[in-house]
């Protein structure tokens, strides 16, 4: 499990109070110093990508084992451990900026490292390891260790698949240090600059007073519904989404008000916590931020970050409608009640309060966003933006504020930055050793080309890591080593679909001539599933790839792709909210004071949209760029979701009877099927017939 960090408001305790107070002191410089460096770095300084990588892990490292020290009792009781921890990081954080100035003279040398390369090296590692335990708990660290010695001993020894005859230890230490996907490679990259801006941009939001206008807000609009404040709840966390991007941390900001108000709305308190953790999770998926995930799907697979948000947003709203649904069964079951007239504010003093804070800088931000301008140069803006848009609301920033946004820009990073670079440790030996596409060939085989088989594998993997890992660490080692399998599948599955209409062009025999001359008759009229299915299982990777250019479209190639990527992305997400370990579940359930395995299994029960989305991703065109398309899709998977969820809880608008549920279910599932626009419309009429009949004559149903 996790380990628990402290806040960025906790400092080890009991200390001396001139020793807090220097403390605090040096805390606050170090974090405002980080934050105002990252933005000159990212705007006006020509800075290497080497040098920037270093000096982020190293301000970070340092700042870390300041906030997050080894054993807060022993900080308070022992000063040789304040003096160790104070030490520690200092040396970790002189070797790192040491190795990013020393790549020259060891190139020079003939990639040949000196004792003082060795050690400073050696610090790095062990500071990766450490600081990522004290802010993740022990899985990063044991698969770090485990992924080292791997390529570097033990992977010699061993047979099968996964035998690796060894790296020497200096070809190891320079690769961990300087590869392209280590330490300070592509990962580190993308935390110093896109992921970094974005969350000190969300740190200006909350200083210039718009988490306070997101929640008015939310209580103005939804609360006056019946179950107004578990509306209030999924609107709030997916606003909020747009600033941290983090399920535990929406959780906690939102939940201190939406939880209680549920409680007094008649949620009962598990399931109000339930609910809070799902909207959060969706915090995640929401756009522009999408916690870090959207940066490292940018990078990963050179799709533009531009182009990743702008197919996100209907998945987004199509997660939220769903746990929408659920808040609306439930507040038809319990009986809830909207929110009275003092917790519910007047629209308008909402807006004239604290609408330009919040308005101004993310309408900035899209704008700069959609006009093509990078993600960097339009978080800078938006930052600025903060700071004039406050001073037409009563939180207007001045100097103290832009100072207090700067260090909490920096104190929420500290975790994000050393698991960013940490885990780029494990990605650098997964990519020197080939372990990528080894697991995507076993994927493929144990789900014998049935994508089906394929996703819930991956969702199962993706549980197992989420309970020791981070959503954005689980996401980049899962889709390092499933995302390929997956985007081969949903190719291959379209294949399978050409020639089951027996609509492979000309083009393409060409290839299937070369392959398998024996099947070229049976191309030119439509096959059997089972026999399609077959023929593509026959072909060679090599022939498949040559397949995929002659049959498709880049756009499709794309489409396919993000697909992959989004399935595993949102996929990861659901250890926030699945038990035995679901950290926003259990904070929501501190707050409800509900049990938390109960709390957990309600939350996990009205995520489902996490489930079936990504099956959207899968067979449907919903991330293709066709918007008319895309439209059409999420509308008719909006009202399956709608009538999936009735069926699950047994209750639409009023109870559901046991054959009623089924229907649901079945026509649920009809309108989620990648089927034709007409099958879809026929599947409405059951719909509307089944919900009309549960409205008016299903109110004594026992």
């Amino acid at each position: 499990m996790r380990s628990e960090t402290m806040t960025h408001n906790q400092l080890p305790a009991e200390q001396p109070a001139s020793g807090t107070i220097v403390l605090k002191w040096v805390i606050t410089v170090l974090a405002v110093a980080l934050s105002a460096g990252h933005l000159w770095m990212n705007t006006f300084g020509n800075v290497s990508t080497l040098l920037q990588n270093g000096i982020h892990f190293a301000g970070f490292a340092l700042l870390c084992s300041l906030i997050s020290p080894i054993s807060p009792k022993a900080w308070a009781s022992h000063r040789a451990v304040r003096v160790f921890d104070i030490t520690f990081g200092v040396a970790v954080a002189l070797s790192a900026l040491y190795l990013v100035n020393a790549e020259d003279a060891i190139y020079e040398r003939g990639v040949r490292l000196v004792t003082t390369d060795w050690i400073a090296g050696t610090i790095v590692i062990l500071g990766a390891i450490e600081f990522t335990r004290r802010t993740t708990g022990w899985i990063i660290p044991i698969l770090i260790i485990v992924s080292l010695s791997y390529i570097g001993w033990w992977g010699a020894h061993i047979g099968g698949i996964f035998a690796f005859r060894g790296l020497s230890t200096e070809t190891l230490m320079f690769r961990s240090i300087y590869g392209d996907d280590a330490i300070f490679g592509s990962i580190a990259r993308i935390s110093a600059t896109f992921v970094f801006l974005f969350i000190l941009f969300g740190a200006f939001l909350l200083k210039s007073g718009a988490g306070e206008f997101i929640i008015d807000l939310s209580r103005s609009i939804a609360g006056r519904f019946i179950g107004g404040p578990g509306f209030v709840a999924v609107l709030a966390s997916g606003l909020t989404g747009t600033i941290s991007g983090s399920a535990v941390a929406n959780t906690a900001s939102t939940g201190v008000i939406t939880i209680p108000l549920m409680k007094r709305a008649g949620f009962s308190p598990h399931f109000a916590g339930g609910i809070e953790a799902a909207s959060s999770t969706g915090g995640q998926l929401m756009p522009p931020i999408m916690g870090a995930g959207a940066f490292v799907m940018a990078a990963t697979t050179q799709i533009s970050y531009t182009h990743i948000v702008a197919m996100s947003v209907l998945p987004a709203i199509l997660y939220f409608a769903t746990v929408g649904f659920f808040v609306r069964i439930e507040a038809k079951r319990s009986n809830a009640v909207e929110l009275s007239s003092e917790d519910a504010p007047a629209l308008m003093d909402v807006l004239r309060r604290g609408g330009p804070s919040f308005v101004i800088p993310v309408g900035i931000l899209i704008f700069l966003l959609v006009r093509g301008f990078t993600p960097t140069y339009a978080a800078g803006y938006a930052i600025l933006a903060c700071i004039g848009a406050s001073w037409l609301t009563p939180h207007r920033m001045g100097p103290k504020a832009i100072f207090e946004a700067l260090e909490l820009g920096a104190r929420n990073m500290v975790m994000t930055a050393v698991l960013l670079c940490s885990v780029g440790l494990i990605v650098n030996v997964i990519a020197t050793a080939g372990i990528g596409n080894t697991f995507s060939l076993m994927i493929s085989s144990w789900a014998d080309g049935n994508l089906l088989v394929a996703i819930v594998l991956v969702g199962l993997a993706s549980l197992i890591l989420g309970m020791g890992l981070p959503v954005t660490a689980a996401y980049i080692v899962l889709g390092t080593l499933s995302a390929p399998a997956l985007y081969q599948l949903i190719l291959q599955s379209q294949i399978i679909d050409l020639l089951v209409a027996g609509s492979i062009p000309e083009t393409a025999r060409a290839v299937f001539m070369i392959a398998v001359p024996e099947q070229l008759e049976a191309l030119s009229s439509p096959m059997s599933a089972d026999a399609a299915g077959a023929l593509v299982a026959a072909l060679p990777i090599e022939t498949l790839g040559l397949l995929y250019d002659q049959l498709f479209d880049p756009s499709v190639l794309l489409a396919a792709l993000l697909s992959a990527h989004m399935i595993v992305f949102w996929l990861s997400q659901d250890s926030n909210v699945t038990p035995p370990v679901c950290l926003a579940a259990f904070t929501a359930a501190a707050i409800a004071k509900a049990p938390a395995m109960r709390t957990g299994f309600s939350a996990w029960k009205i995520a489902k949209g996490l489930y079936f989305v990504p099956l959207l991703f899968a067979y449907t065109p919903l991330l293709a760029g066709d918007w008319l398309k895309m439209l059409e899709i999420s509308l008719f998977a909006m009202f399956g979701l709608w009538a999936i969820g009735a069926a699950i809880e047994g209750h639409w608008e009023n109870r559901l009877a046991l054959h009623m549920r089924l229907a649901a279910l079945a026509v649920g599932a009809a309108l989620l099927w990648p089927a034709s626009t007409l099958i879809h419309l026929g599947a409405l009429v059951p719909f509307f017939v089944l919900l009309v009949i549960n409205i008016r004559f299903s109110r004594n149903v026992a």
